[in-house]
């Protein structure tokens, strides 16, 4: 090599031959490629450890930093609730193993609104993730989530979606019938943004109506549940004009955008809702 031994790019003296006694290591061209190879390979495996993340695996780990304090009414900060957008706006059918040629989404003729079908995704006391698959033509019927923010991402299909606020300190017809104003009413098609609500505004009060087999991914924080106040209750939604209160007026341009909003005493008879385990990519603790 001459007078100098190049050694990763460093050049050294070689002391073989000032002294004889020295033993120097044999650096030869394939133990370079060799550490060279295994550098490349540590280097994959470190990228590779970083994108096994899988998205819906992102959905769940992201939900738990999101709503790590949820409790009945507590509305997470606008940082988290934009986090938990963004991961929510990426996502496609692919990612949680749904697709429209699933048998979830077939139509079969009945004579009843189509069966729904709701695949768990995940579920703790803070919140809940899952998906609807409605066929054509299914309907989720008007409904609440008390307490509650919700994230809804159509991940294909198109639906008309339908979503009410509460008038608030508003003289009420009976107790069970209540002011609402609508907050939304039109159709959504696939991809589009993911739909947020809030305890008090955003529409929390909704109905689906499918116009092709969609897919909702929704996720709850807090979940419902009936021990701590957070139950499900269904409406039958009713004109301004049924009703004459005291107290309430509404200008005449106005009248169609409100509508009362009467509890049913009892789940929609027409509304079945089948419960199926999540087959897509694995979850983690």
């Amino acid at each position: 090599m001459g007078a100098g031994t190049v050694v990763s790019g460093r050049v050294r003296k070689d002391l073989s031959r000032t002294n004889p006694n020295v033993n120097l290591p044999v650096v030869t061209k394939s133990t370079s490629a060799e550490t060279r190879s295994n550098s490349r390979k540590k280097k994959i495996q470190r990228r590779s450890k970083t994108t096994l993340i899988s998205p819906v695996q992102k959905l769940v780990d992201t939900c738990k930093k999101v709503f790590a304090n949820a409790k009945s009414g507590t509305v997470p900060s606008l940082d988290k609730i934009e986090m938990l957008r963004s991961v929510l706006d990426e996502i496609k059918p692919e990612d949680v193993g749904v697709s429209p040629k699933m048998p979830y989404f077939r139509s079969k003729l009945t004579g009843r609104s189509p069966l729904v079908t709701y695949l768990h995704i995940y579920a703790c006391h803070s919140f809940s993730i899952g998906i609807f698959c409605l066929p054509s033509s299914g309907v989720i019927p008007l409904h609440n989530h008390p307490e509650m923010t919700v994230f809804s991402k159509l991940l294909f299909g198109t639906m008309h979606i339908k979503s009410y606020d509460w008038v608030a300190d508003c003289p009420q017809p009976s107790s069970d019938t209540r002011l609402a104003k609508v907050k939304v009413d039109s159709d959504f098609t696939a991809p589009c943004d993911t739909s947020i609500l809030y305890p008090a505004d955003g529409g929390n009060m909704h109905c689906f109506t499918a116009k092709t087999a969609c897919a909702v991914l929704d996720v709850l924080g807090p979940p419902y549940s009936d021990p701590a106040g957070r139950h499900c209750t269904y409406y039958f939604d009713l004109p301004f004009s049924s009703f004459s209160v005291d107290g309430v007026a509404i200008a005449e341009e106005e009248k169609e955008g409100h509508e009362w909003l009467k509890e049913r005493e009892e789940e929609p008879e027409d509304l079945t809702v089948t419960a199926m385990m999540y087959s897509g990519p694995t979850i983690k603790e």
